[in-house]
Parts: structure tokens; C-alpha cells; sequence
């Protein structure tokens, strides 16, 4: 059986992705196959687009999640033929047809629409843990949501609303986009250039508890100039492309913390550790406590142009391909 899939002969531009007809893998062990309905794009598709993620193995398909219908089982599989279901996909989700780790596997109703559903497992399950299990908000936190337009940003900030933090003060790339995340909850929005003065000014110099950066470069020694005594820094990407620096003396003395996370990583040596969060997360869209706003669905043929608004950071939510 052949699929559809959005594939990649070479690192570069939006222009290497390509519409084409391969062929559709067979699962293995404690595997599903899944016919995919709506899948997300993720700004680490970008960089693993571009090569930013070391080297890739061709011909590659990006994504990282999908949401659809599983077709095939492994036997004596939890999963049924019909089930519908999010995932983490095992070597892209770009495709028709997509194959996933029983253990990535994650169930959600029927009353849950799959546009909503395909939106949300990075970042919902990421944010989630990077609130509740690493950053260990309280409500009388004040936070620092670095890039709170995107989707992990997005999620963040309705999370931590739903958890009654009293105070999130959120930086944007462009302050076009401060109505859209004031609407999401942030109390404070501001540019990069101006978080640092912001976060002082509204903490009576004391600084953030808590501040989630994905950002890097000159944004994490920034932020921590203005992190709390005992406060921490959340760091768990770089999206700007540069290393970001900080020395022991900026926290030892200060008793600051710096905690590291990466959903890939995490997905790779510990899977078990998601069930959990995603049936949480599920709950919570099921619910209507949690929404992702969707700011463009793509059919999976229009995947360079995705790629494109993605890059253009003119959006707010979650960009989907409808497969």
C-alpha cells in the first residue's frame, strides 16, 4: 500500500519539501498504524527542515504529531481498528498514513474534534510539564512566558490561568499581537527589548519566580538578570538559533535555578512518563477549559507554504495540515 507524504531529498528552504507517493511502512511490535485526519507543524520542524538538528537520515519526513484513526494493531494491542486517537508518530507525520509507539499512543472521545485534538499534543503535554513538573508553579507565582503568541506560549499561558497564578507577564516578537494573548490571560505583554526593564518595574525589582524561555541567545542571560532569588529559569529550546550564557556566580549565590526539557528527549528514554499528562490535557479540550486557537489549516500539499507562514511569525496558534 502506498501513501501521500510530504517528503525532503535535502536540508534547505521551504522549496525541499515535496508532494509525493511512497510507500507506507509496516508496523512492528507494540505498534499502530494510523490513517491521519489533521496533523501539526512545530517550529522544530523548521529547524529539522533546515538541518539545525544534526544530520538527517533521507529520505525524511517531518512532523512530530498527528491525530486520526488507527487502522492496524499490533496483537494483543490496548488499541482497537477505529479507535480514534492523537499520537506521537515514529518517523514523521507529513503522510497518510503514519506509524507510532503504542506507548505515544493516546486515545481521545468522539466529542473532541480532531482539529482541536491534532492542535494540541506537543505543546499541551510540553506546557503542562514544563508548569507542573518542572517549573513547579504556585498561584502566587509571578511568571515570565517568553514567545506567548506561539503554541507552546499559547498553551502556557492558559495553563497557568487554569492553575490561578495571579500574575504572567508575556513577551511578543511584534505588539500586534498583545490583544490575542491578553485574550488568552497574560496580565503584562511586552517586546523582547523591553521585558527585562517590565518584569522589574511590576516586581518592585524583586523579579519573576519563574520564567519559560525557548528563546535562548541574549534572551536567557537577560532573563535572568531579572529572575527572582530562588527563582527559576525554565529553558527548553532556541528558537533564535544562538546559545544562550550565564555563569556559576549567576546562581549559586542568588539560589537561582536553571532546569533544562526537551519533549523529544523525554519521548525517546522515558514514553511512560506522557500517559499521564495527555490524559489530563484530553480532558481538559474535552472539557472546553483548554482551546487552541487554530491560525491556519493547509492542505498536506500546501506543507511549503505552511512552513513559510510558520517562518514569517506572522501567526497566532497552531498552523495544521488537513491529510
Amino acid at each position: 500500500m502506498n501513501r501521500k507524504a510530504i517528503v525532503q531529498q535535502k536540508f534547505g528552504d521551504a522549496s525541499v519539501l515535496s508532494y509525493e507517493e511512497i510507500e507506507t511502512p509496516k508496523i512492528k511490535d507494540q505498534e499502530c498504524l494510523i490513517k491521519s485526519t489533521f496533523t501539526s507543524i512545530n517550529y522544530a520542524d523548521i529547524k529539522t527542515r533546515i538541518g539545525n538538528k544534526g544530520t538527517g537520515n533521507f529520505l525524511l519526513i517531518l512532523g512530530l504529531d498527528v491525530a486520526g484513526t488507527i487502522v492496524e494493531t499490533d496483537t494483543n494491542s490496548p488499541f482497537s481498528i477505529g479507535d480514534r486517537v492523537i499520537a506521537f508518530s515514529k518517523n514523521g507525520s507529513y503522510a497518510e498514513y503514519v506509524i507510532a509507539n503504542e506507548k505515544l499512543v493516546f486515545k481521545i472521545p468522539d466529542s473532541l474534534s480532531f482539529e482541536q485534538a491534532a492542535a494540541m499534543p506537543t505543546v499541551s503535554i510540553l506546557s503542562y510539564m514544563l508548569l507542573h513538573e518542572i517549573g513547579q508553579i504556585t498561584k502566587t507565582d509571578v511568571l515570565v512566558i517568553h514567545s506567548a503568541a506561539g503554541g507552546v506560549g499559547s498553551m502556557l499561558v492558559q495553563l497557568a490561568k487554569l492553575a490561578g497564578v495571579e500574575k504572567i507577564i508575556a513577551t511578543v516578537g511584534n505588539l500586534e499581537k498583545a490583544n490575542y494573548v491578553k485574550k488568552l490571560g497574560v496580565d503584562v505583554v511586552c517586546t523582547y527589548e523591553t521585558f527585562k526593564e517590565e518584569v522589574l518595574k511590576q516586581t518592585n525589582n524583586e523579579g519573576a519566580n519563574v520564567i519559560f524561555d525557548s528563546v535562548a541567545g541574549d534572551i536567557t542571560s537577560e532573563s535572568l538578570e531579572c529572575l527572582a532569588l530562588y527563582g527559576t529559569l525554565v529553558q527548553f529550546g532556541n528558537s533564535s538559533d544562538k546559545v544562550g550564557t550565564f555563569k556559576t556566580s549567576d546562581v549559586h549565590s542568588s539560589c537561582r535555578n536553571i532546569k533544562g526539557f526537551s519533549l523529544g528527549t523525554t519521548r525517546k528514554y522515558h514514553p511512560e512518563r506522557l500517559a499521564p499528562i495527555a490524559k489530563k490535557v484530553i480532558e481538559l479540550f474535552d472539557s472546553k477549559q483548554l482551546n487552541l486557537p487554530i491560525a491556519h489549516i493547509f492542505k498536506l500539499s500546501d506543507a511549503a507554504e505552511a512552513h513559510q507562514l510558520i517562518e514569517s511569525r506572522n501567526y497566532e496558534g497552531k498552523v495544521l495540515l488537513k491529510v
